[in-house]
């Protein structure tokens, strides 16, 4: 199915992208990989691919966008997968966070989307734009007030555009959500005051391998899924509970909250507790 694609990734330096990065590759996919730091992403072909297409770039960098669309060449697939997580509560969280949050989650992918998107259409041999959402996208989860907005309004768009170019054109259209993966999304995650948190948290450091979901999702995109969410145990049954149960699911979270508000009052760092701790608690 991808063999001979030109697959661009961006956020491809590590994590999930790098994963994707190196499942594509060993479908047979001509690999165009974006992220902040060449050295970076030079590793990674080194690794999968060492004649990809480097396109190091920032993602809410709007103006060197269009440039790099023209460099990336006729794109087949985009996965949109750059992104930054949050870890504050909204009551000390500074407005500047959730404009990058926004910025990055939610703005960048579609402008870039947008971009790639009329030349999909112009070739008329169809395409497929691939979105790492989260199962953030799905639950209001504490300390990621911004990331969830913009992930929601991911889904949102994706979900939106699928409905104008599935049938159109030909074009397929891909939400992505996955749980907990071993990645440094937590160590990277934005502060209430901006700065990288630093380390990691449990439901991370429990997560599923990076190469293991990239498996999954491109399992899920050859067998033409609309969307395609990874995750286990109490996550997958949280995303699950949402349409089948809200008020439950509500109740849990908000036990979660008060818990992180009581830690707050105390003057410690909130942290989250393991999902399958705050799952318990609402028993």
């Amino acid at each position: 199915m991808f063999e001979g694609k030109r697959v661009w990734i961006t956020g491809a330096s590590s994590g999930i992208g790098a994963a994707l990065a190196a499942a594509f590759a060993g479908r047979g996919a001509r690999l165009v990989l974006s992220g902040r730091r060449r050295d970076a992403l030079a590793e990674v072909a080194a690794a999968v691919q060492p004649d990809a297409l480097l396109l190091p770039f920032e993602a809410t960098d709007w103006a060197a966008l269009p440039e790099a669309v023209a460099a990336a060449g006729d794109v087949d697939v985009l996965v949109n997968n750059a992104g930054i997580s949050q870890r504050s509560l909204a009551v000390d969280t500074r407005p500047e966070v959730y404009k990058a949050l926004v910025e990055t989650d939610l703005l960048a992918p579609i402008w870039l989307t947008q971009l790639v998107l009329p030349a999909m259409v112009s070739r008329g041999e169809g395409g497929h734009i691939v979105g790492i959402s989260s199962v953030a996208g799905r639950l209001g989860t504490v300390l990621r007030t911004g990331y969830c907005a913009a992930k929601h309004g991911l889904i949102g768009y994706l979900d939106a555009l699928r409905a104008e170019v599935e049938q159109a054109y030909g074009i397929k259209v891909t939400t992505v959500l996955p749980g907990s993966v071993r990645t440094q999304v937590a160590a990277n995650a934005l502060q209430a005051d901006g700065s990288a948190r630093g380390d990691s948290d449990a439901n991370i450091d429990a997560g599923m391998d990076p190469a293991e979901c990239a498996r999954r999702i491109l399992v899920g995109l050859t067998s033409g899924a609309r969307e395609i969410i990874v995750a286990e145990g109490g996550e997958a049954f949280a995303a699950r509970l949402r349409f089948t149960d809200p008020e439950r699911l509500f109740d849990m979270l908000a036990k979660e909250g008060a818990r992180l508000a009581d830690e707050r009052a105390r003057g410690a760092r909130p942290d989250p507790a393991p999902i399958r701790q705050t799952l318990a608690a609402a028993d």
